[in-house]
């Protein structure tokens, strides 16, 4: 009797497993995931200054009027920080934002979100991570990486590599880079270029692509939000490879 049960288990199994219909993705405009550095060049004043610039972008009526002008009227968003190469940590998850209601609390998780500081800075790793987080519950038009640093790749495999793999996925990494004028015992090797330059060139990729550049991180927040209404936009227009701001 047990061996005619569990034979009956075993055959109904597959038909069970053909009968369950598998979870639709929802539909958004956008899947935008913002990559926020931590390292230990961004001391605690300027990590403050880029949470609250993400923080306010998320309230302006300007950006949460492009969220719901879309086709589908909603995005989903997503926030991480990154150092080393294994550092990566969600501070925000995937969140659908089609409303003020919701950008608001997506605000209010940004501005509540744990703050760390790790050492060094692995742009491959973020962008290794970020590919990783796509099709989580959403399917966009486009997937979009927003990179914020203030420093070059110094940990982990080469850019080129991490960026290669992202591009081959469709995903557009933009780039948000922050040139410090402030003195820094972290100062960039010599011999490499200006950070702006390496992340033209070194960083972003794919359709439409631009780098936004914050000189200094007091223009933080008007760079970030000029940064996210463009790549929100359902059909952005053409604009400046490099956008500077200060």
């Amino acid at each position: 009797m047990l061996r005619r049960s569990l034979l009956g288990a075993a055959l109904a199994a597959p038909a069970l497993l053909r009968t369950t219909p598998a979870r639709a993705q929802e539909p958004v405009d956008v899947e935008l995931i913002l990559a926020v550095d931590v390292s230990r060049s961004v001391d605690p004043e300027e990590q403050a200054l880029q949470f609250t610039g993400y923080e306010k972008a998320f309230r302006d009526p300007r950006l949460i009027e492009g969220i719901m002008g879309g086709p589908v009227g909603s995005i989903a968003c997503q926030m991480f920080t990154w150092s080393d190469w294994h550092i990566q940590t969600v501070v925000v998850p995937w969140t659908r934002l089609d409303s003020h209601r919701s950008a608001h609390g997506f605000a209010d998780a940004i501005a509540a979100a744990p703050r760390r500081t790790w050492l060094y800075t692995s742009i491959s790793g973020a962008i290794d991570f970020a590919a990783r987080q796509f099709g989580q519950g959403f399917e966009g038009t486009r997937k979009v990486v927003d990179i914020s640093g203030d420093g070059v790749n110094n940990s982990g495999r080469p850019v080129a590599e991490a960026r290669e793999a992202a591009l081959a996925q469709g995903i557009v990494l933009n780039g948000l880079a922050v040139l410090d004028r402030q003195p820094s015992p972290f100062a960039q090797p010599a011999g490499l270029p200006p950070l702006d330059d390496y992340y033209r060139d070194e960083v972003i990729g794919g359709p439409g692509a631009f780098l936004v550049v914050a000189e200094g991180f007091t223009a933080f927040e008007v760079a970030v939000r000029r940064k996210i209404i463009r790549e929100i936009a359902a059909v952005p227009a053409p604009g400046a490879l490099v956008e500077r701001l200060g």
